[in-house]
Parts: C-alpha cells; structure tokens; sequence
C-alpha cells in the first residue's frame, strides 16, 4: 500500500511541476502592414499572397478590399 500511495504522490507532484512550469506554446508576434505595391481592388488572396514576398513580407491576405502583408515580428 505504501508503494503505491508513493508512486500516485510522485505522479501528482511531477503533473503539478509540469504544469506551474509552462504556459503552453508560444506563437510569434506577426506584424501586419498594407501593401504599398497593390494596386487596385483586392479580391483575391492569391494575387495579394504573390506581390508580399516583392515587399519583403512572407505571406499576404485581401481584408476590407486591400492587400495586407504579414511576417513573423
């Protein structure tokens, strides 16, 4: 009996350690800016998504008709 109320002890304090000692993954900060090199209307993502890199952006989105480029901050 002593074995196992050891062993279920063990098991809640490294479960209580490995929970006080992170706070889950962590995502990077993406910094957003509207495309100085769209022109025009913006209805399709796709088109947006290829002028971004040219601006030194890694991806980019049509929102509210305009082109946003994004990359990791």
């Amino acid at each position: 009996m002593k074995l196992s109320l050891r062993l279920v002890s063990v098991f809640l304090l490294s479960f209580m350690l490995l929970l006080a000692s992170g706070k889950g993954p962590v995502e990077a900060r993406t910094c957003e800016s509207v495309s100085g090199k769209f022109s025009g209307v913006c209805l399709n993502s796709a088109n947006c998504a290829k002028i971004c890199p040219t601006e030194g952006f890694s991806s980019g989105r049509c929102s509210s008709l305009r082109c946003y480029c994004s990359k990791s901050c």
